[in-house]
């Protein structure tokens, strides 16, 4: 008995992952493949944003510890 089980839990986890391979070989559409263009975008303006404002609260902190 806990061998049928786990074979239909390993069949299970087999189709799932299944799924899974199939999902990631799709392409995304062309309007999502904008939409994610500009989220690229929108990432690396946000990342330079973030990247200059740690860059000030390092110096900053240089600066009060003499």
């Amino acid at each position: 008995m806990d061998a049928d089980r786990i074979s239909r839990a390993l069949a299970r986890i087999e189709a799932a992952l299944a799924r899974i391979e199939a999902a990631a070989r799709r392409q995304p559409p062309a309007e999502t493949t904008g939409e994610l263009a500009d989220l690229q975008v929108r990432h690396d303006r946000l990342r330079a944003a973030v990247t200059d404002s740690l860059a000030q609260i390092d110096q900053l902190i240089e600066s009060a510890q003499g």
